[in-house]
C-alpha cells in the first residue's frame, strides 16, 4: 500500500467536518431511508431525520463535510410543524437517541402515506413505472388490529436485538451507531418479549441479548452473546425460556437450555424455528403474506412450484398443501439448520424436496427447465439481474416476489420486465409500524397475458 504523503494528508484535513452545524430549512419530500430531503441555502443536500414533509426546522448535522456529496442531519428544533406531527410516544426516540423507529413523531396513518410515497418514488426512478403500471391502488395495508390513535403504538415485535453497555445495561443502538442507547421499555416489542423481563436487569459480561416470543405457542427463547473471554453468567428470567448462547469461535449458536428451537404458527401448521433462525417478525406477518401470495398465484392441482430464499418452508408449505399430490414442490434455502428444520416441517408432504445452498448456484444445478409457480422472497439486497434471468427462463405462469425492500423491488422489476414479465399486482403491508420499512408482494406473469 503506497504511503500517505504529508500533502494527501493536509488536503484531506483542510475540508472542514460540517459534524454540529446547524442549518434552518424547508423539508422536502420523504426519501427511501427514513428522512426527508432538504437542501442548504448552497444547495447542498441535507437528509433529515425526525422531520416531516413541508416542515421549517433546525437541521443539525450528524455526518458529513464541506466537500460531501449530502449530509445526514437531524431536525433539533421544529419552527413550523406539519400537521401530521405528534409528540413521539416513546421516551426514548428523537434526536441522538434511540434508532429503533423512524416515524415515532408520526400520526400512524400518515407513517404509512410516507411509506406509499416511498414506494411510488423508488417505483418511478428504478423501474419507470407508476402505481397504474403495478396495479396498486397506492395504499400500504395495516395488520388487523394495528390500527391505532395517534400517540398509541401497536407492541409488534417478536423478536428483539438488545445491545449491553459496557455496564452490563440492556438498550438499542442508535441510528448509524455502535452508541447504545438504555432503555427500561420498548414500546413496540410484543407483551411474549416484554413479559421477559430483559431490560429490568444487568447482564455482565454479554456483548447482547436475543428476545425471541414465539406466536401461536408459549415458546420463548433468549440468544446470548458473551463478551470475548467472558463466561456465560447464569440466567435467570421472569418465566421459563429456553437459553442458546454463541459461541466465541465458531459464532455458531449452541443450545444452554431447553429446546433449540421455538414453534410457530401460520397457516394453519406449526413451524420449528431453529437457533433464532428467520421468521416474519410481526406476529400477523406469516399469515398475511401466505393468503397474499396464495391468491395471487392460485395454484392448481398438479403443479410444479419453486419457493426461493426458502427459510423453514413457510410459502413451500402452503404450496404443498395447494399443489396437493399430483404436485411438487422444490425449496432451496442457504441456510444449513434452516434447511433442517424445512425438512422436518415439511416431512408429511412425500413430493416436496428442500436443497440446501446459494438460490443462484442451486438452481441451475437442479436441472429444472419449466415450472408452473415460483415464490421468490429474498434477503434486502434483492435477487439480481441474473437470477431474474433464470427464473424467467423457466416460463412460470405467475411469480410471487415478497420483498421488504422497495428499492431493491423496484430494481429487480425492472429485470422482469426485461424479460418478458409485468405486474399483475402489487401489494404494500405496514408490518414494521413506527419504522421507515415495508412488505411489499407483488404477482408478476408473462407480459403477454395483458395484451
Amino acid at each position: 500500500m503506497p504511503e500517505t504523503s504529508a500533502s494527501d494528508s493536509a488536503s484531506e484535513h483542510a475540508v472542514p467536518s460540517l459534524v454540529g452545524e446547524e442549518y434552518e430549512v424547508e423539508v422536502g419530500p420523504v426519501a427511501h431511508g427514513g428522512h426527508c430531503v432538504a437542501r442548504t441555502e448552497s444547495g447542498q443536500v441535507l437528509f433529515v431525520r425526525h422531520t416531516l414533509p413541508g416542515e421549517r426546522v433546525v437541521a443539525q448535522v450528524t455526518e458529513g463535510r464541506a466537500d460531501s456529496r449530502f449530509l445526514r442531519a437531524d431536525a433539533v428544533r421544529i419552527l413550523e410543524p406539519a400537521k401530521d406531527r405528534i409528540e413521539a410516544p416513546c421516551p426514548f426516540s428523537g434526536p441522538g437517541r434511540c434508532g429503533g423507529c423512524d416515524w415515532q413523531h408520526v400520526k400512524p396513518g400518515a407513517q404509512r402515506r410516507l411509506k406509499a410515497d416511498v414506494l411510488t418514488e423508488q417505483l418511478q426512478r428504478l423501474a419507470g413505472m407508476t402505481p397504474e403500471d403495478v396495479s396498486w391502488d397506492g395504499t400500504v395495508e395495516p395488520a388487523p388490529g394495528d390500527k391505532v390513535a395517534p400517540g398509541e403504538v401497536p407492541a409488534w415485535r417478536t423478536r428483539v436485538h438488545y445491545t449491553i453497555d459496557a455496564e452490563g445495561h440492556p438498550g438499542l443502538l442508535k441510528h448509524r451507531s455502535h452508541d447504545v442507547q438504555r432503555i427500561d421499555h420498548c414500546l413496540i416489542a410484543a407483551p411474549g418479549v416484554d413479559e421477559l423481563g430483559i431490560e429490568a436487569r444487568e447482564w455482565p459480561s454479554l456483548a447482547s441479548v436475543d428476545a425471541i416470543a414465539a406466536t401461536g405457542s408459549a415458546d420463548r427463547q433468549v440468544i446470548l452473546t458473551p463478551r470475548p473471554g467472558e463466561r456465560l453468567p447464569l440466567v435467570e428470567l421472569d418465566r421459563d425460556v429456553s437459553v442458546l448462547r454463541v459461541g466465541e469461535k465458531d459464532r455458531a449458536v449452541h443450545r444452554v437450555h431447553g429446546r433449540d428451537f421455538v414453534r410457530e404458527r401460520a397457516d394453519d401448521r406449526t413451524w420449528r424455528v431453529g437457533e433464532g433462525g428467520f421468521w416474519q417478525v410481526h406476529p400477523q406477518a406469516a399469515d398475511l403474506l401466505v393468503d397474499a401470495v396464495m391468491r395471487g398465484l392460485t395454484p392448481r392441482k398438479g403443479e410444479m412450484a419453486l419457493d426461493l430464499y426458502c427459510g423453514v418452508g413457510l410459502f413451500a408449505g402452503a404450496l404443498a398443501d395447494r399443489v396437493g399430490e399430483s404436485g411438487a414442490v422444490l425449496g432451496i434455502e442457504s441456510g444449513k439448520r434452516a434447511v433442517a428444520d424445512a425438512r422436518k416441517n415439511l416431512a408429511d408432504f412425500p413430493r416436496v424436496r428442500v436443497e440446501h445452498g446459494k438460490v443462484e448456484k442451486v438452481l441451475p444445478r437442479t436441472g429444472i427447465t419449466e415450472a408452473d409457480l415460483v415464490v421468490l422472497d429474498p434477503p434486502r439486497a434483492g435477487a439480481g439481474k441474473s437470477l431474474v434471468e433464470r427464473i424467467a427462463s423457466l416460463t412460470p405462469r405467475r411469480i410471487a416476489y415478497v420483498a421488504c425492500d422497495p428499492a431493491a423491488l423496484a430494481r429487480d422489476l425492472s429485470y422482469f420486465t426485461a424479460a418478458g414479465y409485468r405486474p399483475r399486482f402489487l401489494r404494500a403491508f405496514d408490518l414494521f409500524p413506527m419504522t421507515q420499512h415495508v412488505e411489499c408482494v407483488a404477482i408478476l406473469e408473462p407480459a403477454e397475458k395483458g395484451r
